[in-house]
């Protein structure tokens, strides 16, 4: 039990994660930095997801669980606020109720960001792992003569490498909440079922931020999570985003070399490859009603750009019209299954 004002700020919205909060919350307790609150907005859960968090905080009074009427992830972003207004911390940390942290996260990023003043967002690696947290993929970086721009020093000078690659995994977030405030909490809108891009997006253009060249936690991939379910809708929307942020500041994309012709070139050959994994998903699911929609959206749009997924399209598509599942192919030529 923890009787101080909490530096940090956890919060963990959760949907019918029964099988996951337990892990999620038992490393957020393993942290080896204890000046934190854990705030999970639990939106309706149908399983026994609840109940669980509010056996924790039966013994954790550092762990405050709210729950509510379910509104959807496409009001996640009302979700996030209404946590940040419970926020005592003056650090916010996300950590989604499917996910989890390794010890020393919160220590290192507390850390940079009190040494740091300027910082207005610390961000680092991440492992993608299988549901089981059995097998488990660095997320992170590659190429070490870019870790510059990681540190946005100057604001705005990371904003080609996000746009492109969008690398900063939500678990590894953690904000100076007087920024979030300035830029009116957290972000969502274009119907983008998520708040980290957005938000990141704005925290950007107004402070540097602070990488942590190590791993601090695993993001957990499975077929039903919500990255996976809205795949090539996720793309899409976020293209929209991203021409808005165009729109508004014109002299930072020009001072980038950011054109709209090479954007529209990027998301063209994106939405081919987020189409083909999207109709990918939905044949582990069994939705071969969509996957057939989705290969034949990657198949038929966007021109001649990236003609090897339209191939792999064209195969599931295939395998959806006879409704099998494409992950013992997968297997067999090396790729990696997504279940």
């Amino acid at each position: 039990m923890n009787s101080q004002q909490p530096l940090v700020s956890i919060i963990s919205p959760t949907y019918n994660h029964e099988k996951f909060i337990a892990d999620s919350i038992e490393s957020v307790l393993a942290q080896t930095y204890t000046n934190w609150e854990m705030i999970i907005i639990d939106d309706g859960s149908t399983d026994k997801t609840f109940d669980i968090a509010l056996e924790y905080a039966a013994n954790e009074s550092r762990i405050r669980p709210f729950t509510q009427k379910n509104i959807g992830i496409f009001r996640l972003g009302e979700s996030y606020n209404f946590a940040l207004s419970h926020c005592n911390g003056s650090y916010v940390a996300i950590l989604e109720c499917d996910d989890i942290w390794l010890p020393e996260k919160l220590s290192l990023q507390v850390e940079v960001l009190e040494n740091n003043p300027q910082c207005v967002l610390s961000w680092g690696k991440a492992f993608l792992s299988s549901v089981d947290l059995s097998y488990n993929y660095m997320l992170a970086p590659k190429n070490s003569d870019d870790q510059d721009l990681f540190f946005n020093n100057p604001p705005g000078i990371f904003l080609k490498k996000f746009i492109y690659h969008t690398l900063i995994p939500a678990l590894t977030i953690v904000i100076r909440k007087e920024a979030l405030l300035s830029i009116g909490g957290f972000v969502q809108g274009f119907n983008l079922p998520l708040v980290d891009i957005p938000t990141t997006l704005e925290l950007l253009m107004k402070g540097e931020f602070a990488f942590v060249d190590k791993p601090l936690g695993s993001w957990r991939i499975y077929p039903n999570q919500v990255t996976k379910t809205y795949t090539g809708q996720m793309t899409t929307s976020y293209y929209a985003l991203i021409q808005s942020v165009m729109q508004r500041f014109p002299a930072l994309f020009e001072s980038h070399g950011l054109t709209k012709r090479e954007i529209d070139e990027h998301f063209r050959n994106r939405l081919v490859i987020s189409y083909s994994r999207s109709g990918r998903y939905k044949l582990i699911r069994k939705d071969f009603k969509g996957a057939r929609k989705d290969y034949f959206h990657s198949i038929f749009n966007y021109g001649w750009t990236q003609p090897v997924w339209k191939l792999r399209s064209v195969v599931g598509l295939f395998f959806s019209l006879f409704r099998m599942d494409i992950e013992w192919l997968a297997k067999i030529i090396g790729n990696a299954s997504y279940k």
